[in-house]
């Protein structure tokens, strides 16, 4: 029996009595693009998401969990590391950092491409303690040399350094799409004409599970599904079944994504019903959340989702680009419960490592969400949350934010202009009040730039020739 067998495995005296023999498993499934308003249990008006309404009934549901990015590959990062996206250098997906715009007012600062090897990521951690680790679906976080195996995952099915898949059928391949560019998702061979790649992106994480159950230890299973990011591809038959039930005034009114969110709903019932028949899901931590806000834009001519009541989306600072579902369920977590303290992605590594009784190697920057766990209604030891995203998209320009409970600033770079919003007066951001609040204004962008000093963020500079385009979103 290890030490870590030994330990303590929840430091928090509510959660003692329900203390298991050995560490808890952990299934953390993050979808791709999913908005903070694309499943039942968050307000969605067309979308049927049945089996993640049923985990948010078992489990603490947050309703301000934030991304630490308002696009993948930082969030991705942050989530494995505990670290804002801004100290890691990694600011946006990989196929933008390397080829940023030249043609814009202001050069985005070089970001990181790769997952650097020196940062501990979380399977590193628990892999260390004992764990069976397993990551199935997308990476975006470097090329071969920065793959799962080699940021602490026993087992990697699906990874790639691409950020979307050329196509959701099987073979999964092809150069449709990305200019021309050859894509394919690797590792899932052997497949049937018909296959839908969220389905078999599932039956790979059973596989896994069911390996590392018969090793009796703990496992970690990092499921990220590529759903609902473009391109927008649901099986037929469900996106018929949505065609017939939208209705003019719903915010949602483009099929073939409700029936990509649909399918994911479906798989993430999957693996709930296999945690149920094998006797697992008594001692297991599932997490389920997203890596940033819906994708606002046109996919074959239809926007793809909306964030209402929340404003903008995917790219930008406003918290429709950041606010995305979180759900934690497992042992000694209270069912039911909700809340409404706002966390970041960098929140799960700590929380994580508490509720298995290990420790981070390294200083990060997230807190531990387990006084939320005891107390749904508390607050934690913080009163800010940063984001920086110093390049360009379709919904924003280089900015930084800084969230200090009800307020929030946005500081846009290319004409050094804040906005400031009250979140709990205003939670749609409608009302610009840097002009009426001058001095705390001031004071947040203070706060702001230090911030930026203190994890070494990059800036953008101002752009002294013309050039090309930027790299289309992934």
């Amino acid at each position: 029996m290890t030490q870590l067998t030994r330990r303590a495995l929840f430091s928090l005296p509510a959660l003692a009595a329900a203390q298991p023999r050995r560490p808890p498993n952990i299934v953390l499934i993050m979808a791709d693009d999913l908005g903070w308003a694309d499943t039942g249990a968050y307000g969605a008006d067309l979308h049927e998401t049945p089996h993640i309404d049923r985990l948010a009934r078992q489990g603490l549901r947050f309703t301000q969990a934030c991304s630490a990015a308002p696009v993948c590959s930082p969030t991705r990062a942050a989530l494995l590391t505990g670290k804002f996206p801004a100290r890691l250098g990694i600011t946006i997906w990989r196929e933008g950092a390397a080829k940023p715009p030249s043609n814009r007012k202001l050069v985005p600062p070089v970001a990181e491409t790769d997952l650097p090897h020196r940062e501990t990521t979380l399977a590193e951690m628990l892999q260390a303690a004992g764990y069976v680790t397993g990551h199935v679906g997308k990476w975006h976080l470097g090329d071969a040399s920065f793959y799962p195996e080699t940021q602490g995952f026993d087992v990697n099915v699906g990874a790639s350094h691409w950020g979307a898949p050329q196509t959701f059928w099987y073979p999964y391949r092809g150069t449709q799409r990305f200019r021309g560019e050859y894509r394919y998702v690797p590792g899932l061979d052997y497949g049937a004409a018909g296959e839908y790649l969220t389905d078999r992106l599932t039956s790979e994480a059973l596989r896994f599970l069911d390996h590392a159950r018969g090793q009796n230890r703990p496992f970690f299973l990092n499921l990220w599904y590529h759903n609902a990011h473009t391109p927008i591809e649901g099986k037929p038959e469900l996106t018929a079944r949505y065609r017939a039930r939208v209705k003019p005034g719903m915010n949602h009114q483009n099929p073939d994504y409700a029936a990509m969110i649909h399918s994911l709903d479906e798989n993430v019932g999957r693996l709930l019903d296999w945690l149920e028949k094998t006797g697992a899901a008594a001692n297991t931590i599932v997490v389920f959340t997203s890596d940033n806000g819906g994708y606002i834009g046109r996919y074959d001519g239809r926007q793809v989702t909306s964030n209402a009541p929340l404003r903008s989306g995917k790219g930008s600072l406003y918290e429709g680009g950041l606010r995305v579902p979180m759900i934690l369920r497992g042992p000694g977590i209270p069912a039911g419960a909700i809340t409404d303290e706002p966390v970041t992605s960098c929140d799960l590594l700590p929380t994580l490592a508490e509720l298995t009784g290990t420790t981070p190697s390294a200083a990060i920057d997230g807190l531990s969400l387990s006084p939320l766990v005891r107390d749904p209604r508390a607050r934690l030891a913080r009163e800010d949350l940063f984001f920086h995203y110093p390049h360009y998209y379709e919904t924003t320009t280089p900015a930084s934010a800084i969230r200090s409970r009800d307020w929030k600033l946005i500081e846009y770079f290319e004409d050094d202009r804040a906005e400031l919003y009250n979140l709990a007066r205003d939670p749609y951001e409608k009302q610009d009040l840097a002009a009426a609040e001058p001095a705390r204004t001031a004071e947040l962008r203070g706060r702001l730039a230090a911030w930026r000093t203190a994890v070494g963020a990059r800036l953008p500079a101002p752009n002294r020739a013309g050039g090309t385009k930027q790299e289309g979103p992934e």
